[in-house]
């Protein structure tokens, strides 16, 4: 078998058998597959594209490239939920432990930040001394005796993926459906989980800027979880303007303890009751994502779900006296306040600019060896939709660096936009794909 075959195969658009993906993937992973011959593969598939067996197959392929983690010795059927990247994007703080709470066991393994889009792990750690690091061992074991874990990704989870993306970056190969589908399933099942719901974004702030793109992503991503054998719902919601009012880490993990306290935004709340009543669903649970549904909601209002996280910090070394006093997480030396220069509307508020905002501030990074700043961020005032008097504030910059605070809001205020018309209501869940 010669990768040239395999790659004028794929040229020619024709279907690749799995030993032929198998043959590529592990030779490029063990350096007897150059960078030439693969970004030329890729370029095939990039015009090409590839069917639900091929994708899957790639998957595989690059899930079994380093290592597959064995949930096994973990009671009950674990579901895991991933999301393609946001701003402002606090599910997993507060889904993880109302998931939970009703008696799923949540075993997850989440990622930092880079670019626009915050990271899990980072904004844990914005809880002192929280650990994200645990052994397999104690991570097993914590799930088992709390119902949940939330950790670091392991170095060694689908090295082909990292190798891969990296070559794809550098060779405008980014843009696949079936290697962007791939490339996030991979880690999904090399991660163990029995059921996977995915949060696919469409938006300004999202890599799918528009709903046929999306429901692509999607519907490939669901079709390779069901051809390897792992239930998968895929749930297309709106990123063109930031979730919920926080965008940062401290900020973030106050806003994550008000929503599982009931008091959070109501797009935030309506996220994780939505995702998380589809992967109670997914664990067979319930008979319906309504009745899955009435019970996260009754575990948000009885105060189990707050419990829960409070359970998870303990758990993980870190200062759970955050959950009654969310003060003690750090706070930026500056507020500025940015006030609207006019009356009317909100008719934008550009996900992606905001959160290139935050990233200026230092909540973000450019590159994945800079370090962020847990303090500083945004809180938005007003969202889309929303009527504003001239003056009245549309955000406050939280920042430690007076240099940067003319540009910083410069960038904001030009992420809004206002109209003198009442705008129509837009939806937060575009779609299901099951």
């Amino acid at each position: 078998m010669r990768a040239y075959d395999i790659i004028y195969k794929k040229r020619e658009g024709k279907k690749l058998s799995e030993e032929e993906i198998s043959f590529l993937i592990k030779g490029y992973v063990n350096n007897e597959i150059p960078d030439y011959q693969l970004s030329a593969w890729a370029m095939a598939v990039f015009f090409q594209g590839m069917d639900a067996e091929e994708t899957a197959h790639l998957t595989m392929s690059m899930a079994r490239s380093g290592d597959m983690i064995d949930l096994s010795p973990i009671k009950g059927v674990k579901v895991d939920k991933h999301s393609t990247g946001g701003v402002g994007d606090t599910t997993t703080l507060v889904l993880a432990p109302l998931v939970a709470a009703a008696g799923i066991p949540v075993a997850k393994m989440s990622g930092r930040g880079l670019g626009h889009t915050g990271g899990t792990i980072d904004k844990l750690e914005a809880i002192s001394n929280f650990n994200t690091s645990l052994s397999r061992e104690d991570f097993i074991n914590n799930v088992n005796q709390y119902g949940v874990a939330v950790v670091g990704q392991t170095g060694n989870l689908t090295p082909a993926d990292k190798k891969l993306y990296s070559l794809r970056d550098v060779t405008a190969t980014v843009d696949s459906i079936p290697l962007i589908a791939s490339s996030i399933m991979s880690k999904k099942i090399a991660g163990g989980a029995d059921g996977i719901v995915l949060d696919v974004k469409i938006g300004s702030g999202a890599f799918m800027k528009e709903i046929s793109g999306a429901r692509e992503l999607a519907r490939t991503m669901v079709d390779i979880g069901n051809e390897v054998g792992r239930k998968t719902r895929a749930v297309i919601t709106d990123m063109n303007q930031p979730l919920g009012f926080a965008v940062g880490n401290a900020l973030e993990v106050k806003e994550a303890i008000a929503t599982l306290q009931g008091k959070g935004p109501a797009d935030l709340t309506e996220l994780c009751l939505t995702l998380g009543a589809n992967m109670l669903y997914l664990a067979g649970n319930e008979q319906s994502t309504e009745k899955a549904r009435t019970i996260l909601e009754k575990k948000l209002n009885d105060g189990s779900a707050l419990n829960k996280f409070k359970e998870l910090i303990i758990a993980q070394g870190g200062d759970a006296a955050v959950i009654d006093n969310p003060e003690l997480l750090a706070t930026a030396d500056l507020q500025i306040e940015l006030k609207s220069e006019k009356a009317g509307y909100i008719s934008e508020i550009n996900a992606l600019e905001v959160g290139l905002t935050a990233m200026l501030l230092g909540a973000g990074r450019e590159t994945k060896d800079d370090n962020i700043k847990m303090d500083v961020g945004i809180m938005l005032n007003k969202k889309y939709g929303d009527q504003v008097k001239a003056g009245e504030v549309l955000a406050t910059l939280h920042l430690d660096n007076n240099e940067i605070v003319d540009q910083a809001k410069e960038r904001l205020r030009n992420s809004f936009s206002i109209t003198d018309e009442k705008q129509v209501k837009r939806p937060l869940i575009y779609e299901i794909i099951d």
